[in-house]
């Protein structure tokens, strides 16, 4: 088990006022699922985020990260769990301008003193490898497309080797090529390297794609069901009209 939540709550204090933006919500994923979270705006899905993400914690209940009990743990201890457990993909991709694909990469080892230069470069180079990248090592993300920007940052989530990978809207700025582009490359890193994704997204289009959905709705699970028709984002691909690459 990677993730198991126990009725998590969170409020926050508005003034004199408590908004409750999850009401005990309890859902669990296994090693090498991939599981989509969907919602609409203020179902509670970034909340859930942070507290998956371990950048907050539940007011109440229970969240644990491969065995861990997140709740127990420091600021200190939150922040080196989440940088060896969970590799994360953003909407906006968060790169540093300035630095190659392969130093971005790179970033999530320099916190880790155990590996040396050469080895946090070899790690880079495999990961880029991965999502097909090993031809734009030293070109700047402004020398990239969108799609493979986030395949850049999808190779960043990947060279901790995390027990999973957390996607926030990750194909919200890209067009639907792109889009079925990246969702390939999940589903094969999901089918074929056993990777467990959760994917956050407002698109059940994407969600398709994905073994399983969560859905919120003010702040609870309102549905958690299997998906009886995975789509292929290859085939899909396969079908779109055939345009300039890039």
């Amino acid at each position: 088990m990677i993730l198991e939540l126990d009725d998590l709550k969170r409020e926050f204090r508005m003034g004199s006022e408590v908004v409750r933006a999850l009401k005990g919500v309890s859902f669990e994923v296994n090693a090498g699922e991939f599981v989509t979270i969907m919602g609409s705006s203020g179902s509670g899905k970034t909340t859930l985020l942070n507290i998956l993400g371990c950048l907050d914690k539940p007011t109440s209940g229970k969240y644990l990260l491969d065995g861990v009990d997140i709740g127990l743990l420091s600021r200190n201890e939150l922040a080196s769990l989440r940088n060896q457990k969970i590799g994360f993909v953003f909407q906006s991709y968060n790169l540093l301008a300035r630095t190659s694909a392969r130093e971005n990469v790179e970033l999530p080892l320099l916190y880790n003193s155990s590996i040396s230069s050469k080895e946090r470069r070899k790690k880079a180079i495999e990961a880029l490898e991965a999502v097909k990248l090993g031809d734009r090592l030293n070109h700047l993300p402004n020398q990239l497309s969108g799609g493979q920007q986030q395949r850049v940052a999808i190779a960043r989530a990947l060279v901790n080797e995390p027990v999973m990978i957390l996607a926030d809207e990750a194909t919200g700025n890209l067009d639907s090529r792109t889009s079925y582009e990246i969702m390939s490359l999940m589903q094969e890193l999901n089918q074929q390297h056993g990777k467990t994704i959760v994917f956050v997204t407002h698109e059940p289009d994407i969600a398709a794609f994905s073994n399983r959905t969560v859905t919120l709705k003010d702040g609870k699970v309102v549905r958690d069901s299997k998906n009886e028709n995975i789509r292929s984002a290859k085939e899909m691909l396969a079908g779109l009209p055939v345009t300039e690459d890039y």
